[in-house]
């Protein structure tokens, strides 16, 4: 029998990216209707799968291996009680199988007897054939030894492991994993939903479940009215889900969705990356994370007894980070909060003031064309907050990084292309060296005008003024549409 699947959970047992099956169905490779595939068909189109070969059955092997360990049991396996909600969901699933299966049975052998009793009193050879053809059918049913269809096994187990939720009403998509709640999840997923505290307290995270079941794993204080509590409203970010959800969540998708914030971080590491750029990685409060999209910017500042030094600066990490803000700064003698880290830099605990976010250099995450992202030195970072995010969201288009350097140890998160690279099947990555932002524009340019059909993807440029303005006039020059291009300068 062929299971139905949406693609999200199809891309989950085959340890793919959804962006990869997209690109099956566009060719006319993969049947889809109303957005389900069918596991008869991912199993045509993957005739060699095994469910060891599978990202999904890694981490079950995973679980199994080292179930004992509580730090996996907390981050991967859900708790025993939800675990067991899950397997009685599963068993009641089955057992309806089962009385539709007994009803069938039922009606054919009713209808063999009903011809049985038409051929005693009217011999025609039509019926005759109908009942061969039905005793046929049933034996070949009966005494057939199929093996079980490999996918519809692992859908069944991962359904106990984790369970899938859709937002209306964007039409986004996730999976609640291990003991994390809802809130979590839609994070992880690089999605950006309305937060606040994270800790029951706000009710900004308040949403209403339309259908499902979750359960409160996390303690609140927030009072939900009578009238919210029978519309199914939950705080998504005390719950987790039992069963699959559909829910109705608010979700910001512009810059103006997010509210200016301050927060104060503290200091966890100060890491060089360069002689002349260092890593600044900011943990903020549990009780007041920021809320940003991939590629804003923020204003960091620190106080001594006289002076206020503060800078502005785009954040290199990715929403779904958690609690984590990083920040490449590189030595500027203009830039006074870059000259104080430089000259004295912070220690782990010091606190820095962030305010913000800021900035319009956001994905559009409903586009499903293919991006391309084009940095130079440090506009590498924005970027990088970009592809993380548009590989967490599981974005469908297919993305593509040039990265420019004005000296030869420009590229100073190499490593980190390549592990995507790796361990993306959409991800693909080409370096450059030119002696200032100009030559650089100049030459990464060339190199995007090189890739096919590139005005019909969606370009992303990082990067001091002149390298913007280099790369911006040359593509629009050559075709690029004005909406479909969003520069920063850093």
């Amino acid at each position: 029998m062929s299971l139905p699947l949406t693609l999200s959970r199809a891309a989950q047992l085959l340890g793919v990216p959804r962006a990869v099956l997209q690109k099956h169905i566009a060719a006319g490779e993969l049947p889809s209707h109303d957005g389900m595939v069918n596991t008869e068909d991912l199993q045509k189109l993957y005739p060699d799968v095994e469910l060891e070969d599978s990202g999904a059955f890694e981490r079950i092997m995973q679980i199994k291996e080292q179930a004992f360990a509580k730090r996996v049991r907390e981050r991967i396996l859900p708790n025993q009680e939800i675990l067991a909600q899950r397997l009685a969901a599963q068993s009641e699933e089955l057992e309806e199988v089962r009385r539709h299966l007994a009803e069938y049975h039922r009606l054919v052998e009713a209808l063999r007897a009903r011809i049985d009793e038409m051929l005693e009193t009217a011999p025609f050879p039509q019926l005759a054939e109908l009942a061969r053809r039905i005793d046929e059918g049933l034996a070949e049913v009966l005494a057939s030894e199929a093996p079980a269809d490999r996918l519809e096994v692992l859908d069944d187990v991962l359904r106990v492991m984790t369970a899938q939720v859709k937002v209306r009403p964007s039409g986004h998509e996730f999976f609640v994993e291990g003991s994390e709640t809802v809130l979590e999840a839609a994070l992880r997923a690089g999605l950006a939903p309305s937060y606040g505290c994270r800790n029951g307290n706000c009710g900004l995270c308040k949403a209403r479940i339309v259908s499902g079941q979750v359960k409160q794993i996390h303690p609140t204080d927030y009072p939900l009215s009578a009238s919210e509590r029978a519309q199914g409203h939950a705080l998504l970010c005390s719950n987790t889900a039992v069963t699959d959800l559909v829910i109705e969540m608010i979700e910001a998708s512009r810059p103006d969705d997010i509210p200016e914030q301050e927060v104060t971080a503290k200091v966890k590491q100060v890491t060089p990356l360069t002689n002349d750029i260092l890593l600044l990685h900011l943990v903020t409060p549990r009780s007041q994370r920021l809320r940003f999209l991939a590629g804003q910017m923020v204003t960091l500042s620190v106080s001594s007894a006289t002076t206020n030094f503060r800078g502005d600066y785009p954040i290199a990490s990715c929403p779904c980070d958690d609690r984590n803000l990083l920040f490449h700064i590189r030595r500027d003698e203009n830039d006074a909060f870059a000259s104080r880290l430089f000259s004295d830099p912070f220690k782990p605990g010091d606190l820095v003031s962030v305010f913000g976010p800021f900035g319009e250099f956001v994905l559009q995450k409903d586009s499903s064309d293919d991006l391309l992202f084009v940095a130079c030195d440090t506009g590498f970072a924005p970027i990088k907050s970009l592809i993380e995010n548009a590989a967490a969201a599981d974005l469908p288009g297919l993305l593509h990084l040039v990265w420019a350097a004005t000296r030869p140890d420009g590229h100073y998160f190499e490593n980190q292309c390549r592990a995507w690279a790796e361990a993306l099947e959409t991800f693909s990555y080409a370096t450059l060296v030119a002696p200032d932002a100009a030559a650089a524009g100049t030459a990464a340019a060339g190199q995007v005008l090189q890739i096919p059909d590139f005005a019909r993807r969606m370009v992303y440029v990082a990067g001091p003024a002149e390298f913007v303005a280099g790369v911006s006039d040359s593509l629009k020059s050559a075709g690029l549409p004005d909406d479909r291009l969003k520069y920063e300068t850093v």
